[in-house]
């Protein structure tokens, strides 16, 4: 790191697309990014035309109104995990505003926040990355002209599965994913309609009775999912009991809540105390590398041929 600082007060007077681009958080970023994964000038490069691209965007909702510090930090947050913006079908990762209350229930008080979210995608890079699994499959997708069946017997899971083409007028009635994990044994997650009927449901009460689209609800309350977002659910539900990754405090997975702090202190990750504005001149320790591989990998090893990736 160089001579350069500035603290949270500093940081908050910035215009919500200066702030990428500030010397010192351009600093901040690649001191990151060189120390955890390497090649730290050419991520800040590239990743910061995609933040900014994201903020504008979003120039009327609620990235707009989020606080400086907490885009800064979740800026820095891509560094910490290793992850791209590039958008796309399969992206990794994104931006999403929050409303948080920073008062009281009786006396509330909200403020904007910006947090980086980590895909399914995004979340099995990562898993694999830091030795969890080797690798996943493609999620299937089962019909129910398809055969299938589900064994766990002794905590041994197996599915067993034949698919009946031609596809075309027949429902979903499954999908599962196969992973491979780090001691070679293999896991299963498996998803069927009452799963994703339960999901649409929480869907419909936190959108004020209109569950997201993709999940197809009907007016008689039939669930009619989209393929290829049942697909990435699967995924996201497949990590629910397996260790947390290290992501930063301005992150979150789609997969879990984030209740805790991250296994770096804010201090090491961004350079500054959020509750003194202290400046401070850590650094955190190089992540591990299972697999010998120092630049981050851009997916998973999958078992198809296909274009489709995941």
């Amino acid at each position: 790191m160089g001579n350069l600082q500035m603290t949270v007060e500093e940081i908050n007077q910035l215009k919500p697309l200066e702030i990428v681009e500030h010397p010192v958080v351009r600093e901040r970023f690649i001191f990151i990014y060189d120390k955890l994964w390497g090649n730290g000038e050419a991520a800040y490069e590239r990743e910061s035309i995609y933040f900014n691209k994201a903020l504008r965007d979003n120039d009327k909702g609620k990235l707009q109104r989020a606080t400086p510090f907490s885009i800064f930090t979740a800026f820095i947050d891509l560094a910490v995990c290793g992850l791209s913006l590039e958008p796309g079908t399969r992206a990794l990762a994104y931006l999403m505003g929050r409303n948080v209350n920073v008062g009281t229930k009786e006396r509330p008080q909200w403020e904007g926040r910006c947090v980086l979210t980590v895909s399914a995608y995004g979340e099995l890079v990562m898993r694999t990355r830091d030795g969890q699994i080797r690798h996943a499959d493609n999620p299937v997708l089962v019909y129910d002209n398809d055969e299938f069946s589900f064994k766990d017997i002794d905590g041994r899971k197996s599915v067993s599965y034949t698919c009946n083409l031609p596809h075309s007028g027949h429902n979903i009635i499954a999908c599962y994913l196969r992973i491979t994990r780090a001691d070679s044994s293999i896991d299963y997650s498996v998803m069927y309609p009452e799963d994703w009927c339960r999901l649409a449901g929480y869907s419909q009460k936190q959108n004020r009775g209109v569950a997201n689209e993709l999940y197809g609800m009907d007016a008689n309350g039939i669930v009619h999912i989209d393929p290829g977002f049942l697909m990435a659910k699967c995924i996201k539900h497949a990590f629910k009991s397996y260790p947390k990754v290290r992501i930063g405090r301005g992150t979150e997975l789609q997969s879990q809540q984030v209740d805790e702090p991250a296994q770096l202190s804010d201090e090491e990750i961004y350079g500054v105390d959020p509750d003194t504005g202290e400046v401070l001149d850590n650094a955190p320790e190089p992540a591990p590398q299972p697999f010998g591989n120092n630049e981050p990998p851009q997916g998973v090893t999958v078992n198809t041929d296909d274009e489709e990736g995941f």
